[in-house]
């Protein structure tokens, strides 16, 4: 065995070290974290960047993310150093907001002018418009007027999410030029997976992979290896259709372009991946009215996010209470109607919940379109019918065991029949409607959904027993 092999690898010393402070599931061990603010604390800063310095620049997010709100500007003080770019990129938007306002412009357009476009507008984007012209004249022209323009397209758009720095070539040149022109130019953004080809008015024509590039004879024409069909971005298409192109067509990255069809930028599959995990969330928090839904957003804006579905959900409760009010005079007769009827609208709600959250995702992926609406009305009818079928026998063999009353059975039974049926199209059509509207159906859908239900579950139930004449 040769020296070089007993020599230990440069820099597993520091991997060990970093290992040491993650747990099974790759994220901060608590006793870590309470270490390094310990530190700062104490006002033993060395100590602090120490323990720090070894850490990938995700997982220095991470800890200011799971540092207390107080405990964050002086733990930035005591890590200034080791706070660059990459480090702000990764961080929750919320966090890196508290960090931006007690940064001077000059600081912030420091950091602004090391990052990629599509990450430097991430910062500023959410400052306030007098510390935004601040940071916007502190920065070098050329990095100014980019981010201006970036921020002239709507929010959560391809325009906002591309980046300004890729390769584009003339479809004239030959391998032997784009390669010459790739290490001779020190100013080319370098990381990079593909070559834009554009024609004279810098349209993009065609892609050149870099394996391709490296393979081909010098003398071949870059026309002549490059792949002429490719996905074009439009400069205004939402991030969330962004996304679906790629997951459809296992993109690596992609041109984007203006209402021209010119080449001003490029989208790659590292933001996608985080516009596929904020957007997925962003549905699933706004079923339930819980605004986005992120532990680090501002407490006075959950409160008021929150507050204002609870105010029309209790509009809702109030309406469907008024149905039951429409029945008094039967409940008054016959009180085991007020114990049953809970049930009836709790299991729609339960169903049409069900309904809801396949529907909205299925919209958000684009599976459902105009195309299979009908088709998927009438899935979700039979599946509601078998549904409500199953439970009303069950609920109303339950009933008859119970309560020894088959009229009771019988109404109870229709009843849940009708309800399901009630929860499977309500759904469905409310948050197609809300999407024929460009209503986002994730947002309100399912406030009217659980009206219907608890409104249609308690008139259903208690409308039948009226009709059948039950009494005590």
């Amino acid at each position: 065995m040769s020296e070089t092999d007993l020599a230990p690898v440069e820099g597993a010393t520091e991997l060990d070290d970093v290992a040491d402070q993650l747990d099974e599931d790759d994220r901060l061990k608590p006793e870590f974290v309470r270490a390094v603010l310990d530190a700062v604390e104490a006002g033993d800063n060395d100590a602090a960047r120490a323990l720090v310095e070894p850490l990938h620049p995700a997982d220095i997010a991470d800890l200011f993310e799971l540092a207390p709100h107080e405990d964050r500007g002086p733990l930035a003080k005591a890590l200034t150093d080791l706070l660059d770019a990459d480090v702000f990129a990764e961080m929750n938007d919320y966090v890196r907001e508290d960090l931006i306002d007690s940064l001077e412009p000059q600081e912030v357009a420091d950091i602004a002018s090391e990052l990629d476009t599509d990450d430097a507008v991430a910062i500023i984007e959410d400052m306030e418009p007098a510390d935004q012209r601040e940071v916007l004249r502190a920065l070098d022209p050329d990095d100014r007027a980019a981010i201006e323009e970036a921020l002239s397209y709507p929010e959560e758009s391809a325009g906002r999410l591309m980046q300004r720095e890729l390769i584009a070539v003339p479809e004239h040149w030959t391998v032997g030029q784009a390669i010459d022109y790739l290490r001779g130019q020190e100013e080319l953004t370098t990381d990079f997976w593909e070559i834009f080809v554009v024609d004279p008015g810098h349209k993009p024509i065609g892609t050149c992979s870099l394996s391709w590039i490296l393979r081909a004879p010098r003398s071949v024409a870059i026309a002549d290896v490059m792949k002429r069909e490719q996905t074009l971005i439009p400069v205004d298409m939402d991030q969330e259709e962004v996304a679906l192109r790629f997951q459809k067509y296992a993109l690596i990255s992609a041109a984007v372009v203006d209402a021209a069809g010119r080449l001003v930028g490029m989208i790659t599959v590292d933001d996608v991946v985080h516009i596929i995990q904020q957007e997925a969330g962003e549905d699933i928090t706004r079923l339930s009215g819980a605004g986005d839904g992120d532990i680090n957003e501002p407490i006075r804006l959950t409160v008021r996010t929150r507050l204002t579905w609870l105010v029309v959900n209790l509009g809702t409760a109030i309406l469907a209470s008024s149905v039951v009010g429409l029945f008094q005079g039967e409940i008054a007769k016959f009180a085991l109607l007020a114990v049953l009827m809970p049930i009836v609208s709790g299991m729609g709600g339960n169903a049409g919940t069900q309904t809801l959250a396949v529907v909205v995702r299925a919209i958000a992926t684009n599976q459902l379109t105009d195309s299979n609406t009908v088709r998927m009305i009438l899935r979700e009818f039979r599946i509601a019918a078998a549904n409500g079928a199953s439970l009303g026998l069950l609920i109303g063999a339950g009933t008859w065991l119970i309560f020894h009353r088959g009229d009771l059975a019988i109404v109870i039974g229709l009843a849940m029949v009708i309800n399901n049926l009630i929860a499977g199209l309500s759904g469905v059509l409310i948050p197609v409607t809300l999407d024929r509207f460009r209503i986002d159906p994730a947002v309100s859908s399912a406030v009217f959904v659980t009206m219907m239900t608890d409104c249609m579950g308690f008139f259903s139930f208690l409308g039948l027993a009226l009709l059948w004449g039950l009494s005590g």
